[in-house]
């Protein structure tokens, strides 16, 4: 049986879910050393990940398991319901860094379908101060409120949320000074948006791809 395995199971107290963590660490570091006994010193040399990830917090859409990377392949954000807004100076840094510095060549937003952000951004209920974060999504619904109001089924109108907020967040990222003024510099970056299904475990590509400000509004495009 796995740590996570273990961690997940009935009548394993809190300690123990804390130990079996540390247990998992020793078990992966020796399977990995075990492979190739320089893998940590290579490790520890630096990154060169060509992609960053803006996922969401959840904890069932880990990037590195679901797309079959290895550490130091893949620079991470995640936030709840993978939200990216120009007053987020966190997800500011975080995508300067990796577009300046480390010179990604795909920033990829990857919304998936089960998403609780994204759940309760179409209700009414008070959860507490992450109802402020959860106002950018419902600003996403009031954008496409006719199309959104026209689907009865309650699941079916959710996941189409969950696909309407990553085609919105992927239109904010190519706002933002940070990659437009690199799309000036560079031909090499594309920014993305996905979909990851839980129940399949599969990555919907919602073909909204874009390598140039050329689908901007004017008003949103930098000289």
């Amino acid at each position: 049986m796995s740590a996570s395995e273990n961690i997940n199971s009935n009548g394993q107290g809190h300690q123990n879910t804390y130990q079996l963590l540390k247990e998992g660490n020793q078990k992966f570091v020796k399977e990995q050393k075990d492979i190739d006994p320089e893998y940590f010193t290579n490790l520890a040399k630096g990154q060169k990940p060509e992609v960053l990830w803006i996922g969401c917090s959840d904890s069932r859409v880990p990037a590195n398991q679901l797309t079959g990377t290895k550490p130091g392949d893949v620079f991470v954000h995640r936030n709840i319901a993978n939200v990216c807004v120009h007053s987020d100076m966190n997800m500011l840094s975080v995508l300067d860094y990796a577009v300046n510095v480390l010179k990604v060549k795909h920033v990829i937003v990857a919304g998936h379908y089960g998403c609780g952000g994204v759940a309760a951004a179409m209700g009414n209920q008070q959860y507490g101060l992450i109802d402020n974060w959860l106002r950018h999504i419902k600003d996403v619904y009031r954008l496409h409120s006719a199309e959104l109001d026209a689907i009865t089924d309650n699941d079916e109108r959710i996941k189409r949320l969950v696909e309407l907020n990553v085609v919105e967040q992927v239109n904010n990222l190519c706002k933002t000074t940070i990659i437009q003024n690199a799309w000036k510099q560079r031909t090499d970056l594309e920014v993305h948006g996905w979909i990851i299904d839980i129940s399949t475990g599969l990555i919907k590509d919602m073909e909204v791809s874009s390598s140039s400000s050329n689908n901007l509004g004017s008003v949103f495009t930098m000289s």
